[in-house]
């Protein structure tokens, strides 16, 4: 995989694009007038590892609140890039509240929702001159369900003058790559320098996203932000933004990307940056917190025991992570295998920097553990998975070496 070359945009401390890793983002779904609840999902977000993030900025209450959210963050140790999410009256409230232009580190402007007909390109140029006086970068993001109406109808009345019309969807799709790129040069026509401007197309389709970002990249070289819109809940949310920006991210295409699932009731809002984290994990593309490799199970292991220790042994991994991540290298690159039986389990286990085979249904009550693909010891009893845990520990502290 060779990543599209793509201008760099600094977000806060962030670097997107040119060259830099793929980056995580998020989004709050508080009341942002809120401010208690609002930074404390920030800070969820931020520690579960979104590396920036991006707050509805709507109306007044939730502009003036603005500044207090980003001081109360950096009080408490949090200096995650926050994205101002403007739609209808961005140019408003980022004129009228000052403080609150200065304190994003991003703005987010959606052309379809910028302002109709002759207001239009004013409100448009406002909020880029306010991007211009404040120092700010911008996200140009396009959505399928908020298209610019006056320029999807130019599109196809013109295509309904040709000979031969292309399908509707294909002047749609056209219509999205158009009305960020034309927006894009118009700030750049206006002063805001190209350094400042990342892109965004986003869809709902797994084949429309793929086929308009492939498109896109071909035609700008903007940083683009990578996301499923609209992904829906559950399995079906994560299946469709894996499969749609997994295949962009193969081809180079992407310099940050969300995960936007529809939470389930209870379900935390980290979990879009946990898949998002296993998605360029699993690609090999950035490492976050050591692999978990598990078997799926079969009718040798119909004890839930392995099954227990693995969902144990990688919420283990990952909640200790933050605190290697402070003394030791290279930690998120480790794999550890927990197996349930003695078909796979040992030569998965070798092939693991670590690794743990566990008994199957009816077999000898031992477990083995192998270290960078040697037996090292057996492990019996009912502490295996505290054990192993201490194991884990171990071969950190000898295998990866202290931060200085």
């Amino acid at each position: 995989m060779i990543k599209k070359n793509t201008t760099q945009v600094m977000v806060g401390n962030i670097a997107v694009g040119g060259g830099a890793p793929v980056v995580i983002q998020s989004m709050t779904n508080t009341d942002t007038s809120d401010k208690k609840e609002t930074v404390s999902q920030i800070l969820d977000l931020w520690k579960a590892g979104s590396e920036i993030v991006r707050i509805t900025v709507n109306d007044e209450a939730s502009a003036a609140q603005v500044p207090d959210i980003k001081k109360d963050l950096l009080d408490r140790g949090c200096d995650v890039p926050l994205v101002g999410d403007f739609h209808f009256n961005g140019h408003k409230l980022l004129k009228k509240f000052p403080e609150c232009a200065s304190s994003l580190d991003k703005y987010r402007i959606n052309p379809g929702n910028v302002g109709k007909g002759s207001k239009r390109d004013e409100q448009f140029s406002m909020m880029i001159k306010l991007a211009i006086e404040y120092d700010k970068p911008i996200r140009i993001g396009v959505n399928w369900g908020s298209l610019d109406q006056d320029l999807l109808k130019v599109l196809m009345d013109e295509n309904a003058a040709l000979k031969s019309p292309l399908p509707s969807a294909t002047v749609m799709k056209e219509t999205l790559i158009r009305s960020v790129l034309d927006s894009a040069i118009s700030a750049e026509s206006i002063g805001l320098p190209k350094n400042k401007i990342i892109v965004s197309c986003k869809v709902s389709d797994v084949q429309d996203l793929i086929e308009v970002y492939t498109n896109l990249s071909k035609r700008c070289s903007y940083p683009l932000h990578l996301g499923l819109t609209e992904a829906g809940i559950g399995s079906k949310g994560i299946v469709a933004s894996a499969a749609s920006m997994g295949y962009l991210l193969q081809q180079g295409i992407g310099d940050t990307i969300r995960v936007s699932l529809t939470p389930q009731p209870g379900e935390p809002r980290t979990t879009e940056v946990t898949v998002a984290q296993e998605l360029l994990q699993t690609m090999g593309i950035r490492s976050f917190t050591p692999l978990v490799i598990a078997c799926p199970g079969c009718g040798r292991t119909t004890s839930t025991y392995f099954q227990e220790l693995a969902g144990d042994i990688q919420s283990f991994l990952r909640n200790t992570m933050p605190e290697w991540k402070k003394t030791y290298n290279g930690v998120e690159n480790m794999s550890i295998a927990v197996m349930g039986c003695v078909v796979n389990g040992p030569g998965e286990s070798k092939m693991a920097n670590l690794g743990i085979s566990l008994p199957g249904t009816g077999e000898t009550p031992v477990a083995p553990v192998y270290e960078n693909g040697k037996k090292t010891v057996t492990l019996k009893g009912d502490k295996i998975g505290e054990e192993f845990k201490e194991i884990i520990n171990l071969y950190i502290k000898n295998n990866f070496p202290k931060k200085t």
